[in-house]
């Protein structure tokens, strides 16, 4: 009688320190995100591309798109496309070098996970605003990452330790940061 209660008693110990040592592995940490690696279609056509957790590059990307949640880095990704529209996922991290440079876009909204902010990666001729996430995590903008943009004042998060000297070159519009 002793020995079947064993085997029982066993398997829900060892069920229980499985299920703590899980929960405790999980404890304030954001589960993973899976992103598929592929292409994702721009709404105006065109598509941009997704290797691992970064997006790596654009085909001709027109008009909207929608950055996958779970994608962590934009690299060289939409350079000198007809980009309008773009929103970025609560996951993204690094705004890489390049990364938006050259689009159609007018605004930006950075998600408050961003932490790092590239070489070049907003220089866009066009680009008015640029909003960052409530409780931004920024800490770094790189060389030239807003120039020629033409928005006149704007509002930088106060996370931020380091902004490039050449950060915002060649803003004409530009009367106030914050």
């Amino acid at each position: 009688m002793k020995n079947r209660m064993v085997a029982p008693t066993r398997t829900l110990h060892l069920t229980l320190v499985i299920a703590l040592v899980s929960s405790l592995l999980s404890f304030g940490a954001n589960p993973a995100i899976a992103v598929a690696d592929g292409t994702v279609a721009c709404s105006g056509g065109g598509s941009f591309t997704i290797s691992g957790t970064v997006v790596t590059g654009n085909t001709d990307c027109v008009g909207s798109a929608v950055v996958p949640e779970g994608v962590t880095a934009l690299g060289n990704s939409f350079y000198n496309s007809a980009l309008n529209s773009i929103t970025l996922p609560s996951t993204l991290v690094i705004i890489g070098d390049s990364a938006l440079r050259e689009t159609q876009l007018v605004s930006v909204v950075i998600p408050a996970s961003v932490t790092s902010i590239g070489f070049l990666s907003l220089a866009s001729r066009g680009l008015t605003s640029v909003t960052f996430g409530a409780g931004s995590q920024l800490s770094t903008i790189g060389g030239y990452a807003f120039q020629s943009t033409k928005f006149s004042s704007i509002t930088i998060p106060e996370s931020v330790t380091s902004i490039a000297s050449t950060a915002f070159q060649v803003n004409t519009d530009l009367i106030s940061i914050v």
